[in-house]
């Protein structure tokens, strides 16, 4: 069972993104405040969940959260300042988006830059451990999911709906094929090497 929260004093956030290791498509992130007595054994990093547990459980996080936001950082951002920066500047918008403003934040993995003077604690594998960046995980996956499921009506060829923009041998195989498009990450390395 996931803990609740962090600290018992405080009004804190989760937060946590998705996406970072994909060759096309934005990086999101997700930031969420639970009520203090919020429970669900079902809920747990997205990554073990199931498609349908994670769509289920999004409804109720969205229904049941005091308050979350979504933030998104484009492509081309992405190229721009890199992707450990984007991923921090997603957490960043995601977190501005709140309706009210967390007293601590809570953020999965081990990097993330001050914002506007809230503390915080990075928590590695925060998302099998506390409850609110579990409801974060799920948040920025669906809506990543989604994203890129739009987006792979207009590029198919790519199979987006299926690896959404992941590095998978399919999608590498049709980017030597049919080249880039307007959603991949210039900054990424698209193809294995030969040999």
């Amino acid at each position: 069972m996931l803990k609740p929260y962090y600290s018992n004093e405080t009004f804190e956030a989760g937060c946590d993104e998705a996406g970072r290791g994909c060759l096309a498509g934005p990086v999101v992130a997700a930031a969420a405040i639970l009520p203090k007595n919020y429970q669900n054994s079902t809920l747990n990093d997205s990554k073990q969940l199931t498609l349908k547990q994670r769509l289920i459980l999004r409804e109720e996080i969205e229904g049941k959260a005091v308050t979350y936001a979504i933030g998104i950082v484009s492509p081309q951002e992405i190229d721009q300042i890199n992707i450990l920066n984007a991923s921090i500047l997603a957490m960043h918008k995601a977190i501005e988006g709140l309706k009210a403003e967390p007293k601590f934040l809570i953020i999965d993995g081990n990097r993330f830059k001050p914002f506007r003077n809230i503390p915080y604690q990075c928590i590695v594998k925060g998302d099998s451990k506390y409850l609110s960046i579990a409801a974060a995980s799920v948040l920025a996956k669906t809506y990543r999911d989604e994203i890129m499921e739009n987006l792979s009506h207009n590029y198919p060829m790519y199979h987006w709906g299926k690896n959404k923009g992941y590095p998978t041998r399919e999608h590498r195989q049709a980017i030597t094929k049919f080249g880039i498009s307007p959603y991949h990450r210039l900054s990424f390395k698209h193809t294995k090497p030969e040999g």
